[in-house]
């Protein structure tokens, strides 16, 4: 089931610093529903890195967006347009350095 919901996810790169969620949802809706927008942000600034993910309603709706939006221009830029890929899972070793680098939030900080 899992699997089945990634065909309809999309990256988009490469966006114009002007563009909000409401034109990517203009431009992908030419291609079909679309379920989802999530634009990322930078963890620290909480600015707009010009990426985003974009759900579409079926993997037929999805493919086409690709085909057909990869390379389009949103206000003044290109966009690049494909499949997202899964997000690899983390290690148990992984998962715990992460764990305890947020755990404690006191000590020493090193410059």
């Amino acid at each position: 089931m899992k699997n089945r919901a990634k065909n309809k996810d999309l990256f988009v790169g490469e966006i114009s610093f002007e563009a909000g969620e409401e034109d990517l949802r203009k431009l992908f809706a030419v291609c079909g529903e679309v379920k989802s927008v999530k634009l990322l942000t930078d963890q620290r600034s909480g600015k707009f890195t010009g990426r985003a993910f974009v759900r579409m309603g079926t993997d037929a709706q999805a493919k086409d967006a690709v085909q057909t939006l990869d390379g389009a221009l949103l206000i003044d830029r290109c966009i690049r347009v494909s499949a997202a890929k899964d997000k690899p899972e983390k290690t148990l070793e992984q998962e715990e350095t992460t764990t305890r680098r947020r755990s404690t939030g006191r000590g020493r900080r090193r410059s």
